[in-house]
């Protein structure tokens, strides 16, 4: 069949494309080998965030005798917990399909495989179109660990899939995915280590907003092992190297979490000569890649690795194809580390504009001099960070750690796509009392 637009992939990048696409008159494919939603809705972001957020629960219940509030007979219900992920997971994906038929997106489930000409094999059977949006995602990146393929060895999805809590969890790997899994397991009464490779913890985000949550995550538990190599992984323990010597830690469940693999693998790449690497698809700033009427979006690109960042390259390629001149800006991506306290970032850290030639003027102050804020979270430490550009106060980042971060960050990241300077953002009314007033009281440690 001929479509104007056709999709491999129904994640992020995938149906928010194809539901922009289709409303914009383009008769639209949609091609998904296993659940609409993909890796976000079933594998991700949707299922770790709603145990987090039972687990943040139980926690504050547990906790809560600073506000008066003390809980008889307190337990955590996992396998309800569990029950409850795979309910909110079943209303996301039946929306999805009922956006896709309300739009008119033919779905087909099935594996693709690209053809010369912008020819699709699904099934066997042959489409064609004249646009088409690559957005396979990713998988979890498998390390070269001896033992890793043992049965308590989970990645993951993996041990999203687990309907009990293990005795001792060990996490390989200290970035955003085993930090948020260190945190639900670990406010839930389980002793959790986490061995990182690196001298800190998530070494992407500001060293001082990461140094700030590891201290936290320690205050629920979490055991951190830095510089820390993993060398073995055996049945009931992990053996590591702390630069000196070789230790043992025992466990009963290890999740393996050192990042994700884009899919680029049996998709007929090669033969229609498109470029790319294990690393990802090549593209520009528009997702275009080096075959005429080929696109590309989300996870396989190889950048951001974040379901919002890709269903905006999703959106982008679909502008540009429908008449509307548009483009990536990854420095006004915000990112969130859904741990407890929570971390917002978005746009420049004071190093990463200094190196690209730009003078900085920087502040940060104390999540505790917010009202809201420590009426709300007593016992936990946060703080805010800002970055300007000296010569004309332009803000180019604004790092947070603490509170509901993640609920504020959008603001923070409007401020920068519309390149407001500090005397702009000053003029701007932030409700009080509020967290978010934190992102307009910060710029008075940089005067």
């Amino acid at each position: 069949m001929k479509y104007d637009f056709a999709v491999i992939g129904a994640g992020p990048a995938g149906y928010v494309a194809a539901k922009k696409a289709a409303g914009a008159g383009l008769k639209t494919l949609l091609v998904e080998k296993k659940k609409l939603g993909g890796v976000c809705l079933n594998e991700g972001c949707v299922p770790s965030k709603t145990l987090l957020q039972a687990a943040k629960t139980y926690h504050h219940a547990k906790h809560g005798s600073v506000f008066g509030v003390n809980v008889e007979g307190l337990s955590f219900d996992f396998p309800k917990a569990h029950s409850h992920k795979n309910g909110v997971m079943d209303k996301m994906r039946d929306g999805i399909a009922g956006l896709m038929k309300k739009y008119k997106v033919d779905v087909v489930e099935g594996e693709a495989v690209l053809q010369p000409n912008r020819k699709i094999v699904v099934n066997g059977e042959e489409h064609e179109a004249d646009n088409i949006l690559i957005c396979t995602g990713s998988s979890p990146a498998v390390p070269p660990i001896p033992g890793i393929n043992q049965e308590h060895v989970v990645d993951s999805t993996g041990i999203l899939n687990r309907e009990s809590l293990p005795k001792r969890l060990i996490v390989v790997g200290g970035g955003v995915i085993g930090c948020e899994f260190a945190c639900m397991y670990a406010s839930v009464d389980v002793p959790v280590t986490v061995l990182e490779a690196m001298p800190e913890i998530c070494p992407n985000l500001d060293s001082e907003i990461s140094a700030t949550l590891r201290k936290e995550l320690e205050k629920k538990g979490v055991e951190f092992k830095l510089e820390s190599k993993v060398e073995e992984i055996g049945k009931s323990t992990v053996t590591y190297n702390d630069g000196s010597n070789s230790q043992e830690i025992e466990g009963d469940l290890v999740l393996v979490a050192t990042g994700r693999r884009p899919n680029v693998s049996g998709l007929g790449f090669e033969e229609i000569g498109l470029e790319f690497s294990p690393r990802g698809i090549k593209s520009d700033d528009r997702g275009a890649t080096n075959l005429p009427g080929v696109w590309v979006a989300g996870d396989v690109t190889g950048q951001a690795w974040l379901a919002h960042a890709a269903s905006r390259m999703g959106e982008v390629v679909v502008n540009n194809i429908t008449g509307r001149t548009d483009r990536m800006r990854f420095d006004a991506m915000p990112a969130v580390v859904y741990t407890s306290p929570e971390v917002a970032v978005v746009g420049l850290t004071k190093e990463e504009a200094e190196e690209r030639g730009i003078k900085t003027r920087s502040g940060r102050i104390p999540m505790a001099i917010n009202a809201r804020y420590i009426a709300e979270n007593p016992d936990e430490s946060g703080l805010c960070k800002v970055v300007l550009e000296k010569d004309t106060n332009r803000l180019l980042g604004v790092h947070m750690v603490g509170g509901a971060c993640s609920e504020m960050i959008f603001g923070a990241t409007a401020m920068l796509e519309t390149e407001l300077r500090e005397e702009e953002i000053e003029e701007i009314v932030f409700p009080h009392p509020t967290t978010s007033e934190i992102i307009k009281d910060v710029f008075m440690a940089v005067r």
